[in-house]
């Protein structure tokens, strides 16, 4: 059976009925998938809204589905893929495996040429990080929002400013609970590469760096990143901006990446112990060595 474009599995806190329960009922999905669903079994399985992307209307149509699990189409831009959520019991909880197959090149996303399915990679990735803090009873992170041109987000992260600003700009820790093996210089005018230097000699470069209150980067296209922190009664008010893209065509993969990653910058901050989701991740085409998954 040939290997699925996109393949992650990560462990959630619930068993595997409660799992099941979170994936098929449309109030659920509602909160920690999409802006709209609709569930009918065997028949139906529908979400949509400004957070799927080319989300106008309901695109699924259902394969399968068992108690344990869901295999549907998804038709985006055009283009029918496989979409299978298989759940399994583990002595932590429940096993999500996700599997997205016909999803354009590593390459295509990102030059940002892959329109709206070129964001289905980091869109499940941010949604099973919220499915998980949903089956925790814990706030979720913001969505993407597919139909705006403003990268803009704010989130609460029970860490001082220190912390969490140093969990940003050192090399180690960016990994623990970003996900992916980065190179990083902290200082004003250091260069930031995620994949590493030798794969990104140039990289791009920190043109603020204020430790404990904001940083940001600079990328080669002209594209910045930047965070703002603000301290108070021990815990921090992260904002994260990306600015400087044409506005007709939004970086929303690297955007939903972001995303993702702080959900687990949250986690590392928040969760005791192993924080981390994810048991494995598949990315047809990303170079190797790039993604790292912490057993």
């Amino acid at each position: 059976m040939t290997e699925p474009d996109l393949r992650l599995t990560a462990i959630v806190p619930a068993p595997l009925k409660v799992t099941y329960e979170a994936l098929t009922d449309p109030a659920a999905l509602r909160v920690w998938l999409a802006e709209h669903a609709e569930v009918d079994l065997p028949g139906k399985y529908e979400f949509w809204g400004r957070f799927t992307p080319d989300g106008a209307e309901p695109r699924q149509r259902v394969l399968h589905a068992d108690e344990r699990g869901i295999r549907f189409g998804w038709t985006v831009e055009g283009v029918e893929a496989t979409v299978e959520f298989e759940l399994a019991e583990d002595e932590d909880g429940t096993l999500v495996t996700l599997s997205h197959s016909d999803l354009p090149s590593f390459e295509e996303v990102i030059s940002d040429k892959a329109g709206a399915r070129g964001a289905l990679h980091t869109f499940w990735s941010l949604a099973i990080a919220n499915l998980a803090d949903y089956l925790a009873g814990r706030p979720l992170t913001p969505m993407v929002d597919y139909t705006s041109p403003e990268l803009r987000t704010s989130v609460l992260i029970d860490a001082a400013p220190e912390a969490v600003f140093d969990s940003i700009v050192q090399p180690a820790v960016f990994r623990e609970w970003f996900g992916a093996h980065v190179d990083i210089e902290p200082r004003l005018g250091g260069r930031f590469a995620m994949g590493g230097f030798e794969l990104d000699p140039g990289g791009a470069k920190f043109v603020e760096f204020e430790p404990g209150r904001k940083a940001a980067l600079l990328f080669a296209d002209g594209e910045t990143t930047s965070w703002e922190l603000e301290g108070s009664d021990g815990k921090t008010r992260l904002t994260m901006m990306h600015s400087g893209f044409d506005p007709s065509n939004p970086p929303y993969a690297g955007w939903g990446g972001w995303l993702g990653g702080i959900a687990g910058l949250r986690r590392y901050h928040e969760i005791g112990g192993k924080h981390s989701i994810w048991r494995a991740v598949h990315v047809a085409g990303v170079p190797e060595g790039m993604l790292v998954v912490d057993q």
